[in-house]
């Protein structure tokens, strides 16, 4: 995977089950809560290094690795590939951690976990970042991750990597050069045991949207959400986002006063939160929770 010029040291951790689960802890002042970095369905640790690259050293950064996924250990049945396992490992995390209180950062699946663990106990939350996810799900972003999610590709080079990137998210990043695609190509996948490049993550994560009814509903996040209120809490959506509505951002807007909405123009889901707008907006949060 791609590095990043901000130090990290390899940590891990072990889930309930006994998996070994890997996360980058980018050193930071005790005196201040740590960053937590969650990221979404199919990405990793690096999907945080702009994240890293502006805040760390003033911050702890810490960007754990979901089971499955990057240098974390896969899991031995598909069906522990849900939330409310990987709930289970954070709180491993921060148990094993000593981490008392935090800023969570969460992109998409990320963000479904942060108000999770809101709901469980907001007081430890200093502040949150809920990048392109709210409590409601567009149906049609649900169909399109079905659509690509698991799917068993590889690639001989880095520029067949990023040429295949683009033709399926060209939609999303449509300003992208192929320097970019690059980049992102380098975030998202890495060499298999056989030399080609494949995505990091275990395929076995898509199946619980097989089944019957799969990741289609799930229960009402609108108290998970209401349980950020009393804290800085900033919403960032792609203004081309087909997961988060510009609908639902007004009405999560109308429901937590205080909070702070900011959409990226021509961008689908997610942002990258390498965008400045994002990361002057992270600034402003972080200065609220400091």
């Amino acid at each position: 995977m791609a590095g990043t010029s901000m130090q990290y040291e390899d940590r891990f951790w072990t889930s309930p089950d006994g998996l070994k689960l890997h996360y980058r802890d980018y050193a930071g002042p005790d005196g201040k809560p740590p960053l937590l970095c969650l990221p979404g369905l199919t990405r990793n640790a690096s999907d945080f290094e702009p994240v890293a690259e502006r805040f760390a050293g003033e911050w702890r950064v810490i960007c754990p690795e979901m089971r499955g996924r990057g240098e974390s250990e896969y899991a031995k049945d598909w069906e522990s590939y849900n939330p409310l396992t990987y709930l289970a490992d954070v709180e491993a995390l921060l148990a094993e951690a000593g981490i008392s209180r935090f800023v969570a950062i969460g992109t998409s699946l990320g963000g479904i976990m942060t108000m999770l663990l809101a709901a469980k106990d907001a007081s430890r939350i200093a502040a949150a970042v809920l990048n392109d996810i709210g409590p409601v799900i567009e149906p049609a972003g649900l169909a399109r991750i079905r659509t690509y999610v698991g799917q068993l590709r590889s690639f001989p080079t880095w520029m067949h990597a990023a040429r295949a990137l683009q033709e399926s998210q060209g939609d999303i990043y449509p300003g992208y050069t192929i320097s970019e695609w690059l980049r992102l190509a380098k975030r998202v996948m890495d060499y298999t045991g056989n030399g080609r490049i494949a995505f990091d993550y275990d395929m076995k994560i898509a199946e619980p949207f097989r089944q019957p009814g799969g990741e289609g509903g799930g229960p009402n996040m609108w108290p998970a959400f209401e349980a950020l209120a009393g804290r800085p809490v900033l919403a960032i959506r792609g203004a081309l986002s087909d997961i988060l509505s510009e609908a639902t951002l007004k009405v999560m807007c109308a429901r937590l006063p205080g909070m702070k909405g900011l959409t990226i123009a021509r961008t689908g889901h997610a942002p990258t939160l390498d965008e400045p707008e994002a990361l002057d907006a992270i600034a402003g949060v972080l200065a609220q929770a400091a």
